[in-house]
């Protein structure tokens, strides 16, 4: 039975859990379950402990749901689905990758260009690359928080060795939407990201790499990977543009 209401111990752990994983304003509690929202993610998640030591998690962002790879269970409560930890330190395990899911989907970098951009002058084509590398810079913090910090391919977390790689082109999407979309946007090593910008490699939709066969074997060989990239249905689709209109086949 969830703890109702909360005891000082309880509400004392989940302020504490929630506060070092990016979800600082407290919301109130009903029937147990402790509310916290965030400044710089979207959706709420809330927080509560059984009286045999169970600890749940709630969440309301569609997203974070879809993307946590985390099997909810049946359990009444606040948001659109709830989880379960045997343990304090199993929860603490989770929280970092909600906050980093609720503060990059669906549109996190899309409202935080548009409030940064919006007193920023667009008349001339020097204002708009300032514009510009202001929404390049947004989409590249969005990445960085989607994959976790890390390539996907390689594993490597030197940001000065990340490049935020659209698959399909910054001038060719239609829309700022599409722009800074973290589906529309891979975080690779600098030399994958030089292969892939330029069409010498793409993804299938199992997430491993095609390489062209303009590749020297050497090349190849030095685009070492260690796991193929976990992909979304968004990403498969936009992947399906960079392999017809971007990739060098032969």
């Amino acid at each position: 039975m969830i703890d109702t209401p909360q005891s000082f111990i309880i509400r004392q752990e989940c302020d504490k859990a929630s506060s070092q994983n990016g979800f600082r304003r407290e919301q109130g509690e009903a029937d147990g379950w402790r509310r916290y929202g965030s400044t710089t993610a979207q959706g709420s998640i809330w927080l509560a402990r059984d009286d045999t030591g169970v600890w749940f998690l709630s969440l309301d962002h569609s997203g974070v749901v879809a993307e946590l790879g985390i099997e909810p269970i049946l359990l009444d409560g606040p948001g659109l689905a709830r989880y379960s930890f045997a343990s304090l330190t199993e929860l603490y395990s989770v929280l970092p990758r909600v906050y980093q899911l609720a503060a990059s989907l669906p549109d996190a970098p899309l409202r935080e260009f548009q409030e940064k951009s919006k007193d920023l002058p667009r008349t001339t084509e020097a204002e708009r690359l300032v514009v510009q590398r202001v929404g390049q810079e947004v989409f590249r913090n969005g990445l960085i928080d989607y994959w976790q910090g890390r390539c996907p391919l390689t594993g490597i977390s030197d940001t000065a060795l990340l490049r935020a790689s659209h698959i399909i082109p910054w001038k060719d999407c239609t829309s700022d939407g599409e722009r800074l979309d973290v589906h529309n946007g891979l975080l690779l090593s600098a030399l994958w990201d030089a292969a892939f910008d330029r069409g010498l490699v793409t993804f299938g939709d199992d997430g491993l790499p095609v390489f062209s066969t303009v590749l020297s074997t050497s090349a190849v060989e030095e685009l070492r990977w260690a796991n193929p990239i976990l992909l979304t249905d968004k990403h498969r689709e936009r992947l399906a543009h960079h392999r017809k209109e971007i990739f060098q086949a032969s």
